[in-house]
């Protein structure tokens, strides 16, 4: 074993200790949360949340799914087992799931424009069907249907996946025959999604703030003001994940950087895993009424601790 291979397997280990200390915590968090929505049905029928929950979903199953089998490979160090079969599975999930997520957060992103700028539109059902619903569904259902065609189903032999690579080397054969598509792929489900959420919140921010103005409703300020927040900060958060990973894509288009590759490899690509570890904790900072449920279980918890006290009996015995 050379020294290259001595500080990759340190960087695995580091990385293994590292997601999984942020892995079992997030879990526990959807948990709380699907049990909060479940309980308080008014937040989970909510047509504004129906987005948010979904997109929330998503997240869950990359952090339930996919992100034991990463750190399953910091661990042992190559894709085990090493098998065809594991490496589509592995990629379908992974390009499924993510760019599902990419979608639907550019979706809800355009769609609370209508909800705080128009909302009356989606009053009308078939308008409702149309922008809202549609939409939603598009972004679960197309990439899963995409990927199943192009990674699953397009004819490859399977001998070209790496085990000793993450999620075996993306050695999709769709990839590998054509570069022309695989930039298209690239640039579709990866590049211009992020720079549709940046540009639609950015848009979003001026619109509301050219409405202050011009109604100076200071009521209405306050709930559009709630949901733009809530909208930034779960969008702060794709932004930290995917905006690093886009960049050095950028360059290495422009510029073939042997540099750019190996910090990508090694360090960037494993920044999208902070979406799902840190979604639900963004959702409890952004929803009070999420926030107060989980302090009165600690609350509740805490009182039945102090309430059950050991009670000491002394006995005197004659002699």
């Amino acid at each position: 074993m050379n020294i290259s291979d001595d500080s990759a397997n340190v960087l695995h280990r580091i990385k293994f200790y590292l997601l999984l200390t942020l892995h079992i915590p997030s879990i526990l968090l959807y948990l709380l949360i699907f049990i909060f929505l479940a309980t308080h049905r008014p937040q989970l029928t909510a047509l504004i949340n129906r987005g948010p929950i979904i997109l929330l979903l998503i997240n869950f199953l990359v952090a339930a799914c996919i992100l034991p089998l990463t750190i399953h490979f910091y661990r042992s160090n190559r894709v085990l087992p090493a098998s065809a079969a594991y490496c589509t599975f592995w990629t379908f999930l992974q390009y499924t799931l993510n760019v599902s997520s990419e979608i639907l957060m550019v979706i809800i992103s355009v769609q609370r424009h209508i909800f705080i700028l128009n909302r009356n539109l989606l009053r009308i059902r078939v308008k409702r069907i149309l922008f809202h619903d549609i939409p939603l569904f598009f972004g679960v259902a197309y990439p899963a249907i995409l990927y199943f065609g192009l990674v699953v189903i397009y004819p490859c032999d399977g001998t070209q996946w790496n085990f000793s690579a993450l999620v075996c080397g993306y050695a999709n054969c769709y990839l590998l025959d054509s570069n022309a598509f695989a930039i298209f792929d690239w640039a579709m489900h990866t590049g211009i999604p992020i720079v549709i959420i940046i540009l639609a919140n950015v848009m979003l921010i001026i619109r509301i703030i050219r409405q202050k103005r011009r109604l100076q409703q200071r009521v209405t300020w306050r709930k559009q003001r709630r949901m733009t927040i809530q909208l930034l900060s779960v969008a702060a958060l794709y932004f930290i994940g995917w905006m690093p990973i886009t960049s050095i894509a950028v360059i290495q288009q422009i510029h073939q950087s042997q540099l750019a590759a190996e910090i990508q490899s090694k360090y960037i690509v494993d920044f999208i895993y902070l979406v799902c570890l840190f979604m639900p904790l963004v959702c409890i900072g952004i929803l009070p009424e999420l926030k107060k449920w989980i302090q009165g279980l600690f609350r509740l918890h805490k009182r039945r601790r102090n309430t059950v006290k050991p009670t000491h009996v002394t006995n005197n015995t004659a002699r």
